[in-house]
């Protein structure tokens, strides 16, 4: 059996806990020997990630659901391949339905032919429908469904007491997640959602890509003026060239980095 490496009690990050970046973040949240996953990924990693769950001595059949966070490609290609292997059920916000269900390449960014990207995404059912203020129980832990819209439609979070898994609403360096409107993205709603994030009082956010930091309300402001005057330009989109971010996190996931103030989880 593997050590146990949680970043806070009942939540482990599959990324971090087999010290390699495999692709965007994935929560396992376990209590009472049962668990369920927030995202999965690619489909091409399904594998890695359930050997890694094995390996922890985690019982497959005791995985309650599978959850996405939203529909783009990075996230949720691989839930029907897991959810086969898993033998659970998937759930979702509305948004998120139709284009799970149908496969859609085009909003959930799996096909972009001016860019030559062209994946395939697997069509697959979801079961349950999860939205703003919904409750997700695992054995007696409580996670609160945020409904965060901005990066997509049906982009949710999830708090579990002072911890956010906040999705790609808000990383360490003060990105966003991309605004791109063929996934639903809206400026508006995506300053309401980092306004909500900045007037909670969780302590920490552990976003979908990227590590874990302590909320940061200066940092917050400074992100809500930003995107709120995108509103008015029209220099934003998805073509950086790189994310410095990206280099930093696969060398602390390597060295088992974790954040000035945290303390390690006693379970």
């Amino acid at each position: 059996m593997l050590a146990r490496k949680p970043l806070f009690p009942g939540v482990i990050e599959l990324n971090f806990q087999a010290g390699e970046v495999l692709g965007c973040n994935v929560y396992l949240i376990h209590d009472s020997n049962e668990w369920i996953l927030i995202d999965i990924g690619y489909e091409e990693t399904v594998d890695d990630f359930i050997e890694i769950i094995r390996g922890l001595d985690f019982p497959l059949s005791r995985c309650k659901t599978l959850v996405a966070t939203h529909a783009d490609v990075d996230h949720i290609q691989g839930l029907a391949k897991a959810k086969q292997i898993l033998k659970t059920t998937i759930s979702a916000h509305p948004n998120a339905v139709e284009p799970l269900t149908t496969g859609d390449t085009l909003k959930t960014l799996a096909v972009i032919e001016a860019q030559n990207l062209n994946m395939a995404m697997p069509p697959v059912e979801i079961e349950n429908q999860i939205n703003d203020g919904d409750i997700i129980t695992v054995g007696k832990k409580q996670i609160e469904v945020w409904h965060t819209p901005g990066h997509t439609d049906s982009q949710l979070a999830f708090r579990i007491g002072d911890v956010l898994l906040s999705g790609d609403n808000l990383y360490r360096d003060g990105c966003i997640g991309a605004i791109d409107a063929h996934h639903g993205s809206d400026i508006r709603s995506f300053v309401q959602s980092l306004t909500r994030i900045r007037e909670s009082d969780v302590k920490w956010l552990a976003p979908s890509h990227g590590p874990i930091f302590a909320k940061d309300n200066a940092m917050l402001d400074r992100v809500i003026e930003r995107v709120r005057g995108y509103l008015h330009m029209a220099d934003f989109g998805t073509l950086a060239e790189d994310w410095p971010l990206m280099n930093e996190w696969d060398e602390e996931v390597e060295q088992g980095i974790l954040p000035d103030g945290w303390q390690a989880p006693t379970e």
